[in-house]
Formats: structure tokens, sequence, C-alpha cells
């Protein structure tokens, strides 16, 4: 299995952050009315894939930082745990954008009906910001030494490095869904404004 510098891992997952809060930010400026719109009956809107991408946050973002407290410094150097790395590439978007397996999301994990839309989407963006400053402190930590809990089973405990990759995996998964769901809703092929800038 492949070895990664820490660093440098921790920096590129900062990158892909930074690429969905600017997403994000755009978004904020868009009509609340096309963020709540469903793009079929039975599809999320796009608020809806906010919340739930939120629920997620609301757990891994505190039990990651509880076991970035464990005192164990850095070794430079990042194996993933195989079940860790199976998810998050089973997770991840493929390099064409496509999403190649369609998994069931947890019934705790569904969100509202119709939910507010810009309470959403701030809750989204402290998060991505409190998520950016996780993966800052992990850089002086052994990111594969320590480990933390999964939400659907508090015994089982990954890699910390495997649980930021997989958050951000998910994350990414869902907002090549957003992006679909604005054309959906708009009947355009335009996701966002060709000026918004890629990191």
């Amino acid at each position: 299995m492949k070895k990664y510098n820490s660093i440098e891992l921790l920096i590129k997952l900062q990158a892909d952050v930074r690429q969905m809060i600017l997403e994000a930010n755009y978004l904020q400026s868009t009509d609340p009315g096309i963020l709540l719109q469903q793009p079929v009956a039975g599809k999320w809107s796009v608020i809806q894939v906010l919340e739930h991408l939120n629920s997620y946050g609301n757990y891994y973002l505190l039990a990651i930082e509880r076991s970035l407290l464990q005192n164990k410094p850095s070794t430079g150097a990042f194996k993933p745990g195989w079940i860790g790395d199976y998810f998050t590439k089973l997770m991840k978007p493929g390099e064409n954008g496509r999403i190649a397996h369609k998994m069931q999301s947890p019934k705790d994990h569904r969100p509202h009906s119709h939910p507010d839309a810009f309470p959403v989407l701030t809750t989204f963006l402290e998060q991505q910001h409190y998520l950016l400053e996780l993966l800052e402190r992990a850089k002086a930590k052994n990111i594969g030494g320590i480990r933390t809990p999964i939400s659907i089973s508090r015994i089982i405990k990954l890699k910390t490095g495997d649980v930021f990759r997989f958050l951000i995996a998910h994350e990414q998964r869902h907002f090549v869904q957003i992006e679909n769901t604005l054309v959906a809703v708009r009947g355009t092929t335009n996701k966002y404004p060709a000026t918004l800038p890629v990191m």
C-alpha cells in the first residue's frame, strides 16, 4: 500500500477543503429557491446535501479534535490502513468527476425535507474552516498512530489520517452531486461561473 509524506498529504487535503469553501461561498450568493429545489421528487436539493454533510461534521470534527489531544508526535510518514484506504477510494469521485458506486445514507444522516438555506450553508462553512484548523494541528501529530472512532460504531477506530481522507472524499463526492443538482435545476450545463477559481 502506498506510503505518504504526512505533511504533504495534509497540505493536499487542506487544498481540497479550500476548494469546497470556494464553491460554498459561491452558493451563498445563489438564489435560495434554487438551493432548496429538488431536481426530481425524492432527490436531494443542494441544501439537503449540505445538511447531510453537516451531520457528519457534527460527529467527526469533535472526534478528530479529541484524538489529536494524544501526545504522539509526527513520524513524517503515513501508511493508510487497508479498511480506511478501501472506504476512501470507494467514496472518492473518479478523476472524470463521476461517482462509480452509489451508496445509501444511514437514517441518522438523512436531511430534512425543507431546511432553511442559509443557516445550513453557514454551518457548513464554519465546519470547513474548523476542518482546516484540525488539518493544521495534525501536522505535528502521528496521524497513523492516533486513531479516531467512526460514526457507525464507536468501537471501530481508524487511523486519523484515514478519517481525514475519508471525510474529505465524502464531501467531494457530494459536491459532484451538488454540481449535478445545479445543472438539473437550472436546465443548463453551467455548474459554477467560469470565474470560480480552482485551488
